[in-house]
């Protein structure tokens, strides 16, 4: 059974349970590539910086899901001598795979090193964090990556992992670990959201960790400054309004904000959504605002016939565009949606109001059709991205792009299932995305100012 909803939420809950360690000299390290979401909300709670130490599992040739060792930065290796005797592994075997997963590793390391300087971990706290532990092999190697670089205390830090794993091992000084089901058999299957985490996304955390640690810190004082307004990003937890509800979001937005994107997200996934954070940091890094929204509260997600409930579903997201209408900082933006799987269904009834003023649409792996006549009033300009083999989403977006009068486009993004979970597919989406917002909300905003 799952017991967190994604890596967001994990992390989330290990960071306060965590909480004695803030105001201590400590570096969350973060085990690529899953690992990482789980410790950025970790150094986020403990107000701490964020690195990573990377390693690779050293599968078993003919069953590389199951770990016979691990390898790590430095020349770290740990093997699992139970499984290389029970597999009987020969010693070429065992080589080809590690000079395989050597390659890869020291590309990932040049990766996420560029244009880093590595945390020093002399004489402090090395908290280091993985969504999970199987075999315990890579949190082995990693321990003893951050003994040799000088940590003075490792805290090994988990979600979940099986007891009797925990039990053996020895390189941490401490371990931390919120759950150690009875039954366990995979990582994966204690989350109700345990989807891929990208190359792009973990360069996108790190980036967004040293930035919220340096907006942190006090500027040192500037006399010539003094009593200036120094505009900052706006990255804040809000409640909206709308007809008895608050519905909870996360707003993002930069200063002066130009043009705001609200996300409407499908079935089984939330604004902590790993995959709705990565497009909304896409989207940040030209110069968007963002809203991720959730349009029902937990009590009605229970109940799934409301996921399908698209008037209820369009209805909440235009109270949340009024709702921008009424800050000061977002009254003049151009606003933009960006609806997934059902999501985009309502996000398409929403703009085909008669009275609604959006400038652009995106829908992700979308259900348009969930919009059923109303799509021959959307006016906004609308981009369909769908996957190559999401072969039924697909046909049901070709029929949708027939019955649309506004501007748009069907963009289909080869090798990619439903949810985009094969590598690069997201990042290519989100490119996509990125692209429409921009052209139709700040370049034409541009445009009006003129």
């Amino acid at each position: 059974m799952s017991i967190f909803e994604d890596r967001v939420d994990a992390g989330r809950q290990l960071g306060r349970r965590l909480a004695d360690l803030r105001g201590q000299d400590i570096v969350v390290l973060g085990l690529p590539r899953g690992g990482v979401p789980v410790a950025f909300e970790v150094a986020a709670a403990l107000d701490a910086p964020l690195d990573v130490i990377v390693v690779r599992k050293l599968g078993l040739p003919y069953q590389p899901e199951l770990a016979m060792g691990a390898i790590g930065e430095g020349g770290a290796r740990v093997l699992e001598e139970r499984v290389l005797a029970h597999a009987r592994v020969s010693d070429t075997e065992l080589q080809a795979v590690e000079d395989h997963e050597r390659a890869v590793l020291e590309n990932r390391v040049a990766r996420f090193r560029k244009g880093r300087t590595r945390q020093d971990l002399t004489g402090r706290i090395a908290v280091i964090v993985d969504d999970g532990i199987a075999t315990g092999s890579t949190a082995r190697v990693a321990c003893r990556i951050a003994r040799q670089l000088g940590a003075a205390r490792v805290i090994l830090a988990v979600p979940v992992a099986p007891a009797d794993t925990l039990g053996s091992l020895t390189e941490p000084d401490e371990i931390v670990c919120l759950a150690t089901p009875h039954h366990f058999s995979a990582v994966g299957y204690h989350y109700r959201d345990f989807s891929p985490t990208e190359d792009d996304e973990v360069v996108q955390l790190l980036d967004a960790a040293a930035k919220r640690l340096r907006n942190s810190q006090p500027a040192p004082w500037n006399p010539s400054a003094a009593g200036a307004e120094d505009p900052a990003e706006i990255d804040e937890e809000v409640e909206i309004p709308s007809r008895g509800v608050r519905l909870q979001g996360q707003l993002h937005l930069p200063v002066p904000a130009r043009g705001v994107v609200l996300f409407a997200h499908g079935s089984g996934s939330s604004r902590h959504s790993p995959r709705n954070r990565y497009v909304a940091g896409v989207l940040q890094q030209a110069g968007l605002g963002t809203l991720l929204l959730d349009l029902l509260t937990p009590t009605e997600e229970r109940h799934r016939a409301n996921v399908f409930d698209i008037e209820l579903l369009a209805r909440r997201l235009s109270s949340a565009t009024d709702w921008l209408a009424t800050r000061q900082d977002t009254a003049s933006c151009t606003i933009g949606y960006f609806g997934a799987s059902t999501g985009a269904g309502a996000a398409l009834w929403a703009a085909s109001e008669p009275t609604a003023r959006i400038d652009a649409v995106v829908s992700r792996g979308g259900r348009p059709d969930l919009a059923g006549p109303r799509l021959s009033a959307v006016r906004a300009p609308t981009l369909l991205i769908v996957g190559s083999y999401d072969y039924e989403v697909l046909e049901l977006n070709r029929k949708a792009k027939s019955m649309m009068r506004c501007p748009n486009q069907l963009a289909v993004v080869q090798g990619a299932t439903h949810l985009f979970e094969e590598p690069g597919t997201l990042a290519a989406a989100a490119i996509l995305a990125r692209d429409w917002f921009v052209d139709y909300l700040l370049q034409a905003e541009t445009e009006l100012r003129k």
